[in-house]
């Protein structure tokens, strides 16, 4: 039961944060996932649960999609994630925590940073973004924030960034699914999760207007960078 409780809590952040900001269900829920369910589980659940979440969030805005962006960030992504897919089979848990924990870690602080990267522009810096996130995503659960570098470099403004943002969401975590599987999770944790995921929404979407989208893209980064830092201390101390 109190793992439950847990995951549900982890869930609802989670969600509560991608409504609110646009981004971060990955970042903030899979570190906290990946300790509680294990590394293969935790990826899996995220993948399943932030591509939901990016369907319907995609429904009120998939006219602003930029199909010249999206095809070769897509395309590209399709080819890497298999690759991330068979890593994490072959390494064993407490490796698996180190680099899950040291590509949430990096990922982070290079968003953070606010990173120019004369190279992620135009249809090569696409491809090369949507690779990273490709293998990011299906290894670890994050594929976000090279498409987040993606967009400060091709000089995107937050409403641009959101439903493109979505539209990967859908693709990546599709194809993550499909060379992952689902998670195998009883009857009753897939109940507790689309409680917690539905709960999460409708919180994020009321605190929207109400705290300034700079403060909450800080906590979430914050909260990632805390749980990738100790996914990496556990990883450190398992080996």
């Amino acid at each position: 039961m109190t793992a439950d409780v847990l995951l549900a809590g982890i869930v609802l952040l989670g969600s509560s944060v991608q409504w609110l900001t646009g981004m971060g269900f990955a970042l903030v829920a899979v570190p906290a996932l990946i300790l509680l369910l294990g590394p293969a589980q935790g990826v899996v659940l995220a993948n399943c649960a932030s591509g939901a979440i990016c369907v319907v969030g995609l429904a009120g805005g998939w006219r602003q999609v930029r199909p010249g962006a999206m095809v070769p960030l897509c395309a590209a992504a399709a080819c890497t994630v298999p690759t991330g897919a068979w890593m994490t089979r072959q390494l064993p848990e407490p490796v698996l925590l180190l680099v899950m924990g040291g590509l949430v870690t990096v990922a982070v602080l290079l968003v953070m940073r606010g990173v120019r990267v004369p190279a992620l522009r135009g249809t090569r810096g696409a491809v090369m973004a949507g690779a990273a996130g490709g293998f990011m995503n299906s290894a670890a659960g994050v594929g976000g924030p090279p498409v987040s570098l993606y967009a400060l470099n091709a000089g995107w403004t937050v409403r641009e960034f959101v439903p493109n943002a979505m539209f990967y969401g859908v693709a990546v975590n599709a194809f993550s699914v499909a060379a992952n599987g689902v998670p195998e999770l009883s009857g009753a944790r897939w109940g507790w999760v689309v409680v917690a995921m539905t709960v999460g929404g409708l919180i994020g979407r009321g605190l929207a207007s109400r705290i300034p989208e700079k403060r909450a893209r800080l906590l979430v980064l914050l909260l990632a960078l805390t749980g990738g830092i100790t996914a990496v201390g556990k990883g450190l101390w398992g080996l």
